[in-house]
């Protein structure tokens, strides 16, 4: 089995887990009919000890994923929260408020992907914004995942809303820096790198 086919097993069965216990209340899901952004913004994703990221957003493509984030970061919903799950060459995986990949905010999304009716064409290569989320396709909610190396076999299966513009050098860092626990990249709490901030520039 290549290391491909058993890094999305790995994510999937993280997924399934997070989908029995980070689900076990009953959360606000947001439809489709809602007021969503449109067309490009951009936030910074502060990391302590690293520095800054840049990302620019598509709400064209994604405009709930990219709603939801904007809104989320500027409540300050991220601020002291970590990147819980890393695996080199795969990607960081973040924005959990219990920090183990099990929680999320009040609310859930509809996943923005092929696989579940919407045409999104953005793809998940190096540098990418991605919803993570459970095994239920409309489960995302607050976290979500920078892509470190092209992970395209995601593509219609997760939901990329942006793009990593300036900064890729801090998520080579963080691959390379932190420890990680077992093959699906759990991350200790002590090693987790914080996010001390997500600023919305625009």
């Amino acid at each position: 089995m290549n290391r491909k086919k058993l890094t999305i097993i790995l994510l999937m069965i993280c997924t399934a887990i997070f989908a029995v216990t980070g689900c076990s209340k009953k959360k606000e899901k947001e439809d489709a009919s809602g007021d969503y952004l449109s067309g490009k913004h951009h936030a910074e994703i502060e990391i302590a000890d690293y520095g800054t990221i840049s990302v620019e957003l598509d709400a064209d493509h994604a405009p709930i994923s990219v709603t939801n984030f904007i809104n989320l970061a500027k409540e300050g919903f991220y601020d002291g929260l970590t990147f819980h799950r890393i695996i080199a060459d795969f990607m960081i995986q973040g924005g959990d408020p219990k920090g183990d990949g099990t929680g999320g905010s009040d609310k859930t999304i509809k996943g923005e992907f092929t696989s579940n009716g919407v045409d999104n064409p953005l793809s998940h290569t190096r540098g990418a914004i991605s919803m993570a989320r459970a095994r239920d396709m409309d489960s995302a909610s607050s976290q979500f995942f920078i892509v470190h190396q092209d992970s395209t076999y995601l593509d219609g299966e997760y939901a990329v809303f942006g793009y990593v513009t300036e900064g890729m050098e801090i998520v080579d860092a963080i691959c390379e820096d932190t420890p990680v626990q077992d093959e699906n990249g759990a991350v200790n709490p002590e090693d987790q790198p914080v996010i001390t901030s997500i600023k919305v520039i625009d």
